[in-house]
């Protein structure tokens, strides 16, 4: 098992409140996004992952990089991080959980602590630079 898990999100804010999703199962609100599939770039994963989480298609002119962050991985064992490499970017199409998303929220910087320790960095920066409140 590699020591860190390697995934893309997107970053998506509108009316200072960023989009985050909750999966079926899970505990805690992440980033939309996932892990690369072999040889996949860091746009064509956020992509794919985007149109398979919430059926919505990224505009390509739109992509741009925010940053990297790494934390612990929520709900791994202890020493396993997470690095996620984060870009902003507008969609074309209506938001639709769907896959393994059970739902998706618009959060503000005072819902962080109901996210993956990763997320609460990003809550943080995004907080920092008033792109959210």
């Amino acid at each position: 098992m590699p020591d860190f898990i390697d995934k893309v999100a997107l970053i998506h804010v509108n009316d200072h409140k960023v989009l985050s999703t909750i999966s079926k199962n899970k505990n805690a609100f992440f980033f939309p996004g996932g892990k690369r599939e072999p040889n996949e770039s860091d746009i064509d994963c956020l992509k794919r992952e985007i149109e398979e989480e919430l059926n919505v298609t990224l505009n390509d002119d739109t992509i741009q990089f925010f940053g990297t962050f790494e934390a612990p991985a929520h709900g791994h064992a202890e020493g396993v991080n997470v690095r996620m490499i984060c870009y902003f970017a507008d969609y074309v199409g209506e938001l639709k959980a769907s896959n393994e998303i059970e739902s998706f929220a618009w959060l503000e910087f005072k819902d962080k602590a109901n996210s993956s320790l990763v997320d609460q960095l990003i809550f943080d920066e995004l907080y920092e630079k008033n792109i959210i409140k």
